[in-house]
């Protein structure tokens, strides 16, 4: 587990949160500050600190979460209108928890396309 890093918190359950999903690699909530009507979290439950710690040990593990904010995405029924999945990474890249985490934005019109 991470130094005083919430998500390993919320995953021990020391933290109250809305656990969405979880299985044995990953846990899912809802984001407490949301950007879309709907914005989900998906997480390690190892502590991965960011991106840059993702070698070719862990892709398996990486196609996993991937895996599972699809599945999230066609429970919270967006697959038809379309979503988002994206990863920051560090300071300037809005990284604001260093533990390694997807988020899942959905429900309105989405801003920023990057193509």
């Amino acid at each position: 587990m991470g130094e005083e890093c919430v998500f390993c918190e919320i995953i021990a359950g020391k933290i109250p949160s809305d656990i969405v999903y979880q299985d044995d690699k990953a846990v899912v909530i809802r984001d407490i500050n949301p950007q879309a009507p709907i914005h989900l979290l998906v997480m390690p439950r190892e502590h991965i600190p960011s991106l840059a710690q993702i070698g070719s040990d862990r892709k398996d593990l990486i196609g996993h979460l991937i895996y599972v904010a699809n599945e999230m995405a066609s429970r919270e029924g967006l697959v038809q209108r379309g979503y988002r999945v994206s990863v920051n990474y560090g300071r300037e890249g809005g990284q604001l928890v260093p533990h390694i985490h997807f988020h899942l934005l959905g429900g309105r019109q989405l801003s920023g396309a990057l193509g």
